[in-house]
């Protein structure tokens, strides 16, 4: 998957920001939280690369620890998400009774909106990092159930999975042993689809005023306090988006790297054919 530079670019970035982050108290050349009145609203300047807030906070430095929030976040709302929903897709796909209560459960929940359900349940439990991380894995779950239940379907009627079953393995060891390892490609593609739209989700949230508490540094409370000020200080909006953006951006790349990996189908489409003026191209 990094034989294409884009991808390399991807996950690169996304290393790099994640050891930032980690990294941020040792070598951020000024405290985000250090507050101070007569540097309100700076613009980017060797002091301040990204400007200062309202408050005179260095930007750069709150940019760099939101991050850790938006990715913690995102990450985990994927695991979660992507191991209920590999369950109760497996059940769903392999087990016919047990399909048509699942996938109507599914079903009713996909009539709403991700981001609205979240917000719902947010608003419901109250707005912190593990309510968030509730909410948006119960709102992306269904997908990657039926993303599961999609490709157990297939795989179940497959000679190998039929001839498990009429040999008397039990269900648990061919779904498994037989099955599992088959749906894995789609799993993990959908997982990191997952921790692009959490990251967003996570913004979108703390932007409404219903996310993080507003004392935490996340680019979606950074854009929220940034709005009243994007006529006179633009760089108190642009960078906290951007960071979402290039985040995003990156992780959507890495997936369809990944999509493109574990296609099977993928593989030998690129062939050397002759053009009418004796040239070799290649077609997909």
């Amino acid at each position: 998957m990094f034989k294409k530079k884009r991808n390399l670019v991807a996950a690169g970035i996304l290393v790099l920001l994640a050891i930032a982050t980690l990294t941020a108290s040792w070598w951020l050349p000024v405290s985000p939280s250090i507050i101070d009145s007569t540097q309100r609203l700076l613009a980017p300047s060797g002091d301040h690369w990204f400007g200062t807030d309202h408050f005179g906070r260095d930007i750069f430095g709150q940019t760099v620890v939101a991050a850790r929030v938006s990715l913690i976040v995102g990450f985990t709302v994927a695991i979660i998400a992507t191991v209920l929903g590999t369950i109760t897709g497996l059940i769903a796909g392999y087990y016919k009774k047990a399909d048509f209560i699942i996938m109507r459960i599914i079903d009713g929940m996909l009539a709403f909106p991700s981001l609205l359900l979240a917000l719902a349940l947010v608003a419901a439990l109250g707005g912190n990092m593990t309510n968030i991380i509730i909410a948006l894995s119960f709102s992306f779950w269904p997908v990657m159930t039926r993303i599961v239940r999609s490709a157990v379907l297939q795989i179940n009627t497959l000679q190998y999975v039929e001839a498990a079953k009429t040999s008397g393995v039990s269900d648990p060891i061919i779904l498994a042993r037989y099955i599992l390892p088959n749906v894995l490609s789609p799993i993990i593609v959908q997982g990191t689809f997952i921790f692009a739209k959490a990251i967003l989700a996570e913004a979108a949230l703390s932007f409404l005023g219903v996310g993080v508490e507003p004392s935490t540094p996340t680019w979606g409370n950074m854009l929220q306090e940034a709005q009243i000020y994007i006529s006179i200080a633009p760089w108190f909006s642009i960078f906290p988006g951007l960071a979402i953006v290039i985040t995003v951006l990156a992780l959507n790349l890495l997936g369809e790297g990944l999509r493109d990996a574990f296609d099977p189908h993928a593989k030998g489409k690129m062939k050397k054919k002759k053009s009418r003026f004796g040239k070799t191209v290649n077609a997909a």
